[in-house]
């Protein structure tokens, strides 16, 4: 970054007084923490590119399976009538990061965030191997249009492509399965269009992100920063920089000066082009690369490491950071019943179902010798083995030797659903009137049942014996 710009509290260092974008090309950086991130990185990648590849009972391990109407997470399968529960799955992970930042500040957006992941240690890693490191990026910018910067460009931006469209296949192959997707890939764009302008669209925009938007995304667009300043508190741990010890900045050989000597090294590897100096920031992601940067330039001038680190504002002051506090017992608490109403809400999932609908046109029919209600029965076999459905009625005793069904067996395939007639028939010597019906369904092997409430309904019994 050059020295003209300066970032400050006022405005964002990314725009320049006329409105134009400010490029940033933070400096390579190397440290503990630097290596733990990309630790991190590389396997949140690999989770990605691997989940649908891993197989768990006969499905991948996430296959939103949105054209037959299946979503299959970790060996559980929803169907289309489960999918309340994913009320839970959404609200809990948001839960969750807000639990987290409540002690941790933004440790997901600078370890765990897929916008940070992919830019710091897959786009700006081939950038850096392409184009050098910052200074050279900034001289590569003001240079001309030479056969060698053509040559770097076309090379850099190429390899972008390429990543995207790795990265926007493996989000397909979430939605249509990996050997779908392979079969796709084999055949003409025009076989499945749709699917391939999905591809193009996706490529297109993390292209545009990754390679010119960057960390735009992260200041303009996502609303996390701003709701940190609700989430956090003086006790929550951040990337926080120790002024007490640090300030006033001033070279080494200055005996009134502080630790700190203003070599502006935590700005120049700051991916959103803050001053950690200037205290916690909306555009600070927590990415820990002010930290790496200052413990190294410490290093060498035989000072202690810390000046920037992750603290809270009451350990800066000399406090003790408390760990249990009001906030942190009721997040706790919140996070406690949201886990068990989901996991109860959960474990009522079936690997079978059964959705009763009466069939439309006349609720009852009466022929020479009985009265029939007749019922649509939705069967939904979510195993990966067949099963034989039997569907029973259960009602009260005083009628239990009155109600005939036609037929009461069904075989299903794995993953297999079918809609099936259901037919009850009461004699008309023994109807007296509608009663309550349940309708049991049993699923074998395994035993799992279904029961689901119904009425029969009829003429009134003294109409028929005019």
């Amino acid at each position: 970054m050059s020295a003209s710009k300066r970032p400050n509290l006022d405005t964002v260092t990314t725009i320049n007084r006329d409105g134009s974008r400010f490029a940033i090309h933070p400096a390579d950086v190397f440290g503990r923490f630097t290596v733990l991130r990309r630790l991190v990185a590389l396997l949140l990648i690999a989770v990605y590119g691997l989940l649908p590849w891993i197989p768990v009972n006969g499905n991948p391990a996430v296959f939103l399976d949105i054209m037959n109407r299946r979503f299959h997470l970790f060996g559980l399968t929803l169907a289309t009538q489960d999918l309340w529960l994913l009320v839970f799955l959404i609200s809990g992970l948001a839960f969750t990061l807000f639990y987290v930042t409540a002690f941790l500040g933004r440790v997901w957006c600078g370890w765990a965030c897929p916008q940070t992941v992919f830019l710091e240690h897959v786009y700006r890693r081939v950038e850096r191997w392409i184009d050098g490191d910052a200074p050279n990026r900034r001289k590569l910018d003001k240079a001309f249009w030479s056969p060698g910067k053509i040559v770097r460009r076309l090379l850099k931006h190429a390899i972008f492509i390429v990543f995207s469209a790795l990265i926007a296949h493996v989000f397909l192959a979430y939605f249509v399965s990996i050997p779908e997707l392979w079969s796709w890939m084999r055949q003409s764009p025009f076989e499945h269009w749709s699917s391939f302008l999905f591809v193009g669209i996706i490529t297109l925009t993390l292209y545009a992100n990754f390679a010119w938007f960057r960390e735009q995304l992260c200041i303009v667009i996502c609303p996390y920063g701003r709701m940190q300043s609700a989430l956090v508190d003086e006790h929550t741990l951040n990337i926080a920089y120790d002024y007490q010890r640090g300030e006033p900045p001033g070279p080494v050989s200055d005996p009134n000066a502080g630790d700190c000597i203003d070599c502006r090294r935590c700005v120049q590897v700051c991916p959103t082009g803050i001053d950690i100096r200037q205290g916690l920031q909306l555009e600070c992601v927590g990415c820990a690369n002010c930290i790496d940067a200052c413990d190294q330039i410490m290093d060498r001038v035989n000072r202690p490491r810390g000046l920037i680190r992750y603290a809270s504002e009451e350990e800066l002051e000399g406090r003790r950071t408390r760990w249990l506090r009001p906030r942190a017992y009721l997040y706790t608490g919140l996070l406690l019943l949201g886990i068990s109403v989901a996991g109860f809400a959960f474990s009522t999932v079936k690997p079978i179902s059964a959705q009763v609908t009466r069939m439309t046109g006349s609720a009852f029919y009466i022929s020479e010798d009985s009265i029939r209600n007749q019922y649509r029965v939705n069967l939904l076999n979510k195993s990966t083995q067949a099963q034989t459905f039997r569907i029973e009625p259960v009602v009260a005793a005083e009628w239990a030797d009155a109600v005939v069904v036609e037929r009461q067996s069904w075989e299903l395939g794995p993953s297999e659903e079918r809609s099936v007639t259901w037919v009850v028939r009461v004699p008309l010597e023994t109807y007296t009137g509608g009663f309550p019906l349940e309708i049991q369904v049993t699923a074998e092997p395994g035993g799992w049942q279904v029961k689901r409430e119904l009425n029969f309904v009829g003429p009134d019994p003294s109409l028929l014996q005019q």
